[in-house]
Order: structure tokens, then sequence, then C-alpha cells
């Protein structure tokens, strides 16, 4: 028994076909520049940390031995921990700022809204280089702005990157620089939420902060989420900060104050490139890990 198609049918899979190629044809440069420059570079770091340079016979292959040599090494283990303290410190802070920020412009009670938020935005423009440089100009006891403050009112600064107030010094920075940023996302998610919501609330007699606690929070969970999850990574990879004011307060931030910092410092200055890939990659999965029990714990309470 022989099957015929119909012409109709035949066009139809052509057009599908070519449809498929041209959108292919146009994701193309996109594949072509994520293969060359995240994932070819990302393989061969993974492998050059299963080799070590010697002195004699050059690069040899050591298989795993670098990666347990990082996960017992202090100053590895140290940096972790410090970062996880910047995040509980830093983190719900700037978070409770873009949430407040961003209920306030929903609110359409302020004024110059465009403005209020091109304010708060701004600082995020700023180059993180440049916005260490500025803070550390501001942090400095005899020069900064703050110290020649104090000085007038007969007052003494307390030494701001000292080891007790290093990590606020530098939670300050990136609250000032990604508070606007996060609000974005928050107010997006908040004019995306159904204005039956608000009306249906008025009319059972709530106010505006049961309103925002209500419903408006809880709508915009999922962007939350993103936030909190964003932070994580962006904690993990904290680096031109402490790189930078490591030239005002060399004492307190040291080469290892942060595991970014310290596999830089250990492929540019120690030239132990191999033992690097293998610092890089362990948080690599650090980041993972931790992103992942944030995803957890939310759908554990979602349930």
């Amino acid at each position: 028994m022989v099957t015929t198609v119909a012409p109709g049918a035949r066009a139809r899979r052509r057009s599908t076909r070519g449809t498929s190629r041209a959108g292919f044809l146009f994701a193309l440069p996109f594949l072509v520049v994520f293969l060359a420059m995240l994932v070819l570079p990302l393989g061969y770091a993974a492998y050059l940390s299963l080799f070590r340079e010697q002195l004699v016979g050059g690069n040899s292959f050591v298989g795993l031995d670098n990666y347990v040599r990082a996960v017992q090494d202090p100053d590895l283990r140290d940096g972790v921990l410090r970062v996880a303290r910047f995040f509980l410190i830093q983190v719900p802070l700037m978070l409770a700022l873009s949430l407040f920020f961003a209920l306030a412009l929903d609110s359409g009670r302020l004024r110059f809204p465009r403005l209020f938020r091109l304010g708060i935005f701004v600082p995020y423009a700023v180059p993180s280089v440049v916005a260490a440089l500025m803070w550390g100009y501001f942090y400095g006891r005899d020069f900064g702005p703050i110290g020649q403050t104090f000085d007038k009112l007969g007052l003494t600064l307390p030494d701001l990157l000292s080891s007790g107030l290093v990590l606020p010094s530098l939670a300050n920075i990136v609250t000032w620089a990604f508070t606007g940023y996060n609000m974005i996302i928050l107010y997006a998610a908040l004019r995306a939420v159904p204005a039956e919501l608000y009306e249906a609330a008025a009319v059972d007699g709530a106010g505006p902060w049961r309103t925002a606690w209500s419903i408006k929070i809880p709508a915009i969970r999922p962007a939350l989420l993103l936030t909190v999850i964003f932070s994580v990574i962006g904690s993990f990879q904290l680096f031109n900060e402490p790189n930078l004011l490591q030239r005002l307060s060399p004492s307190v931030i040291g080469g290892a104050f942060t595991p970014n910092l310290y596999a830089y410092s250990l492929a540019f200055i120690s030239q132990e490139l191999n033992y690097a890939a293998a610092v890089s990659f362990l948080l690599g999965i650090v980041i993972v890990v931790a992103s992942y029990l944030v995803l957890l714990i939310n759908s554990r309470r979602n349930r």
C-alpha cells in the first residue's frame, strides 16, 4: 500500500526545516563565542589543574593532588569562611534596601520618581574599580573627607580598614554599588503584579503596609530568589574591592583575603598556575552548592 503526502504537508515540512535552519544560523555566532570564550578556557583550566610544574621534568601529571591540597589549604578555607561572613553581613542589608526602594517606587507616592530611580541606579553604572578607589579615599584617616570631618570635630576616626571593620567597609562599597541593580529587578517584578490583586485588597480594607506585606512581597518571591542567587555568586567572586584596598591596608587584606584574590595571587604572583586552576574549580563548586542550597530552602518553604 503506497501512502501519498499531500502537497500542503510537504510545504509545511519545508517551511519548518527552513525556520529551524534560520534559527540555528542566528544562534551560531553566540555559540561560537560561547565555546571559544567559556567552554574551551574552562576545559583548558581543568586540564591544567591535573598537572604540577616541577623544577626537574616540567609539567607532570598528578591527577587530583592539587584538589586534595586545595581542600586542606587553610588559606583557602579561611577565605571561603570570610566571604561567607561577608555574605551574611552585606546581602540581607542590600536586599532590604533594594526591596524598600522598589516598594517606594511602586507605591506611586514619590515625587520625581524617575529622578529617584536614576539616583539609586547610577552607582551600579560606576565601574567597581572606580568605586573601590573612591571609597578607599573616603576611608583614609589622614586624607579622606570623613577623617578630616572627624578631625575638625575633635574626634578620631576609627580605622575603617582594620581587621574588625574591613568586612563592613567592603560591604558598604558593594551595597552602594548593587542596591540599585537589585531594585530594578524587584521593581520590574512589582510592575508585573496584576492590578486586580490591589483592588481586591483595597475592597477588603487593607492599607499600604498590609498590601505590601501580604500581596506585593509574596508576589515577587521569584525575583527575590533571583537576587539572592546573584548575590551568592557575586559575594564569592569578590575581587576588585579587596584587591585595590589591599594597598591601603596590606597587613589586614592579604593575598588570600578572598578565594578569588587567592587564586589570582597563586597564578600571577606565585606562578602556581596548576594549583590556581584547581582552586578556581573548587570555588566554582562552592558557588554551585551554595546556590543550590538557596533553591532547596526556598522550595521547602513553598511546600
